[in-house]
């Protein structure tokens, strides 16, 4: 049978099964799209899926401090002061890449968690793109002015929650993670999170150090790339604007799949 012929069988059997899960309280209506983020994240293979649908879901619940709301006013600070940004051209094999700005978060004024909840509002978002959910996810953490008060925040449980969306718990296939500008007093704080990760997750993440420039575009071609980071599209002070009014329309939907909500 080929995988075009599966499909709606996959399909049908991965809601059969969360159907008859006994008490779960899925976060979303088991509707066609959202159960098939799930089986395109594996290719179409149902265990696989099945088993990411119940990660995901488990996962949301045990983290409420990051799952429970997802309303975009409680990390608009962080959004303004221009810590993310998505780039608007996917990169050559068709992944969505996102941009984090270490130096912008103030760990004074918000926590891990809060940090955590732009990159699942993030996620939901871009999730919802069949294209995304095909090719996946790149994402640059630019660790410039990293300080000992942001490796603080990072305890083991953080460290475990970050590992377990970047492995089986999201519905998005992480294609590349980059650090630049990485300081020596980061390392701990990865050594901390790398026991939880894959073998695959593992050999895709890159560190490039302070000297980026060549490296970056190795993997990115300049024409996508912001300005600050060698590259020829608009500024990253632009991209996180655009991605700030993105979220901010997205108020409503996020509101929808905040647990708190339900």
């Amino acid at each position: 049978m080929s995988q075009g012929a599966a499909e709606p069988a996959a399909l049908d059997e991965l809601r059969r099964r969360a159907q008859e899960e006994p008490g779960q309280r899925w976060p979303q209506p088991l509707t066609d799209g959202f159960l098939l983020r799930f089986l395109r994240a594996r290719d179409f293979e149902l265990e696989p899926a099945w088993r990411l649908l119940k990660n995901y879901q488990k996962w949301r619940i045990e983290c409420p401090e990051i799952s429970a709301d997802l309303r975009p006013s409680s990390i608009l600070g962080l959004l303004r002061a221009g810590y993310h940004g998505v780039l608007r051209s996917r990169d050559p094999s068709g992944s969505k890449v996102l941009i984090y700005r270490i130096g912008q978060w103030d760990p004074k004024l918000f926590t891990a968690y809060d940090v955590f909840r732009v990159s699942l509002i993030t996620s939901e978002l871009i999730v919802k793109e069949i294209e995304t959910q095909q090719n996946g996810v790149k994402v640059i953490f630019d660790l410039q002015g990293w300080r000992f008060a942001h490796a603080f925040q990072i305890s083991p449980a953080v460290a475990k929650k970050i590992a377990a969306v970047l492995t089986d718990s999201f519905p998005l296939k992480v294609r590349g993670i980059h650090l630049i500008n990485e300081p020596l007093f980061f390392h701990p704080v990865y050594a901390l999170i790398k026991p939880f990760l894959t073998e695959k997750i593992k050999q895709r993440v890159h560190m490039h150090g302070n000297n980026y420039m060549q490296s970056l575009t190795e993997h990115f071609p300049t024409s996508i790339l912001p300005q600050e980071y060698g590259g020829e599209e608009v500024s990253m002070e632009v991209l996180a604007e655009d991605w700030t009014n993105f979220i901010m329309a997205s108020a409503e939907y996020l509101q929808s799949i905040s647990l708190a909500s339900q």
